[in-house]
C-alpha cells in the first residue's frame, strides 16, 4: 500500500527541492538566440532619402557561401588604395548589389570619398557615385550568414506594404567589413523603393 504513493511523495520532494534551489545558474540556462534584427529602440523599417556621393568602387562577384570573405576582401583593396592616396572618407562602407540569384550575386564594394582623387584610380578600382533616392533601412545585428533572416522580413514586409523595390540593394556597414568579426556585424540594409 504505502508503494503507491512513493511516486507522489517523490513528486512533491522533487517540487520542494526545485522550489527551493531558485532558479538554475547561468551557465545551467539556454541562452537567448542571438539578436538579428533592430534592437527595442531602433525602427524595423526607416524613411530616408539617398543623396549621391562619390565613391571609389570594385566590382565583383561572389557565392552566397563564401559572400562575406568576397566582400572582405575587395574592401581590403579599396581601404589600401584610399590610405595610399591620402583620401577622406565620406560616410559608411557599402556593398551595391547590382544582380543576385540563388546561388551568387554582382556588387560594387564601394567607399564614399569627401572628394575625388588628383589621379584617377587605375585597375579594378573606379570612381563613381553611389545610389540615390527614395530608400527604407532596416537595421541588422548579428552574423553575415544571418543576414538571410533579415532580408526575408525585409521581403515580408514590403509585401505586406505592398512597396515596390528597385532591382538593386546597398548594404551599409557599421563594423568595418575589411577588418570585422563576420559573425558579429551591424548591417544596414538600404531598398531603394520605386
Amino acid at each position: 500500500m504505502v508503494l503507491r504513493f512513493v511516486p507522489c511523495i517523490a513528486a512533491a520532494v522533487l517540487a520542494l527541492v526545485t522550489t527551493l534551489a531558485g532558479p538554475l545558474p547561468s551557465w545551467a540556462q539556454t541562452p537567448p538566440p542571438a539578436a538579428t534584427g533592430p534592437t527595442a529602440t531602433e525602427p524595423f523599417a526607416e524613411d530616408t532619402t539617398l543623396t549621391a556621393k562619390p565613391i571609389v568602387y570594385v566590382k565583383g562577384s561572389g557565392v552566397w557561401d563564401t559572400a562575406f570573405e568576397t566582400i572582405s576582401s575587395a574592401f581590403k583593396k579599396l581601404k589600401a588604395y584610399v590610405d595610399k592616396e591620402g583620401l577622406k572618407t565620406d560616410g559608411l562602407p557599402m556593398t551595391v548589389f547590382t544582380q543576385t540569384d540563388d546561388t551568387g550575386f554582382q556588387f560594387q564594394a564601394a567607399i564614399p570619398i569627401a572628394e575625388p582623387p588628383k589621379t584617377p584610380p587605375r585597375g579594378d578600382i573606379a570612381l563613381g557615385q553611389s545610389p540615390e533616392g527614395h530608400a527604407l533601412k532596416f537595421i541588422h545585428h548579428g552574423s553575415y550568414e544571418e543576414l538571410d533572416n533579415t532580408y526575408e522580413a525585409i521581403t515580408n514586409y514590403l509585401d505586406e506594404k505592398r512597396l515596390e523595390a528597385r532591382d538593386l540593394f546597398i548594404e551599409q556597414y557599421e563594423t568595418d567589413p575589411a577588418t570585422a568579426d563576420g559573425k558579429k556585424l551591424t548591417v544596414d540594409v538600404l531598398v531603394l523603393l520605386k
